[in-house]
């Protein structure tokens, strides 16, 4: 099954596509918003785009990494952004999508959280092909991707 996760920034958005029958990584990719942007035009982008690669990838369930609701830097654009692919999820053919924290995405890979983070951070490996070469950023979304075939 293709899947997608994803893992919202401010000024940019990363994004794995997987194939789960395998845990191979068939794209690793960021979607760049435009600084010249305002706030609508940004999430306008952020949308169309990841309606696009849902289409062109034939994605058929998706996991969005969302922001802890405990954070202690929360960032308004992140969250807008994070508001807007659910919104395209919802608009999209995707049989199912989620949308997790670390507790819930470790348990959809039947992990523990404790033994996520260090994953995440690279400190741990995971088996998945270029996995200490990724960031942060990558590795959530790539473990968003393989928790999205769990029922999602």
């Amino acid at each position: 099954m293709i899947t997608i996760g994803i893992r919202a920034r401010p000024t940019d958005v990363v994004y794995a596509v997987v194939d789960t029958e395998d845990a191979s990584v068939v794209n690793l990719d960021q979607v760049v918003i435009p600084m010249a942007f305002d706030t609508p035009d940004a999430l306008k982008y952020v949308r169309s785009n990841f309606l696009d690669i849902i289409r062109e990838y034939g994605i058929q369930r998706a996991g969005i990494r969302a922001t802890e609701p405990n954070s202690q830097r929360m960032n308004i654009n992140r969250i807008q952004i994070e508001g807007v692919i659910i919104e395209a999820f919802a608009s999209s053919p995707l049989k199912g999508y989620y949308v997790g924290h670390i507790a819930s995405i470790a348990s959809r890979l039947g992990r523990t959280r404790t033994d996520l983070k260090p994953m995440i951070d690279g400190d741990v490996a995971y088996n998945v092909d270029g996995w200490a070469d990724m960031s942060k950023e990558e590795r959530e979304a790539v473990l968003c991707a393989l928790g999205a075939d769990n029922n999602a």
